[in-house]
């Protein structure tokens, strides 16, 4: 599974040589080795299925959040924010991490997990996010680890048919109800926003009366400012 951690670098104190006619072509090279070392070190070793695992079409990370509540959150505040928990590629890594993690009808305060596509961040401004929106499902108390897990293994099993559309899903717990959405990618294709629709209520068993709401992200943002006199939000 992914190391949370980026790899630590190699000690590269080694012995000058003492020829002088080689010592500039050598520091030439221990200077593109450094560089190279330098940009591959931020990099995470890539998540591949392991031997005889069943692997997802697509790679999938993790994110847990929580702020307290009132408090304005600015885009750069809110991704500081958003912890990420790991990344996975097959089915029996999922189980891994979601085998070990709280559910969310267990979670107090004002705390969210996310489930997204691999690179892409749980945030209205990331490029795969900004001309997308999200359906939005408001639950009464009691309801949210049963459709949270009824969600994301829908997800995770392509049964939205829609392609690369989907980006991820958010649960969202707070006081008095709780909050499942799913992201995709064109706000604007409305027979792609309608199968997702229907989806969701399919997977999750949903009483014909419940309320869903679609909000494209740009709304969000533009509410998000208006409401707290932002120039640059995001979040929640």
């Amino acid at each position: 599974m992914n190391n949370k951690f980026d790899a630590l670098k190699d000690d590269d104190s080694g012995d000058h040589d003492q020829n002088e006619e080689n010592s500039t072509q050598k520091d030439g090279e221990k200077e593109k080795t450094e560089r190279d070392k330098s940009q591959s070190s931020g990099k995470r070793k890539a998540v591949v299925p392991g031997p005889a695992e069943h692997p997802l079409q697509y790679n999938y990370t993790f994110w847990y959040s929580r702020r307290t509540p009132g408090r304005p959150t600015s885009s750069q505040s809110y991704e500081q924010n958003i912890k990420q928990i790991g990344t996975f590629a097959s089915v029996e890594q999922f189980w891994k991490f979601y085998s070990h993690m709280v559910r969310p009808g267990d979670l107090t305060g004002h705390s969210d997990f996310h489930l997204f596509k691999e690179g892409i961040k749980p945030m209205w401004e990331d490029d795969a996010n900004k001309n997308g929106g999200k359906w939005i499902i408001r639950l009464r108390k009691g309801l949210a680890s049963r459709c949270w897990e009824n969600l994301i293994l829908a997800m995770l099993g392509e049964q939205f048919m829609v392609g690369e559309e989907i980006c991820g899903a958010v649960v969202s717990v707070r006081f008095q109800e709780d909050i499942i959405s799913i992201w995709n990618k064109t706000a604007s294709d409305q027979a792609t926003t309608a199968r997702i629709r229907d989806t969701l209520r399919r997977v999750l068993n949903l009483p014909p009366n419940t309320i869903m709401e679609y909000k494209t992200h740009t709304d969000s943002i533009k509410a998000w400012e208006e409401f707290h006199g932002l120039v640059n939000s995001s979040g929640r």
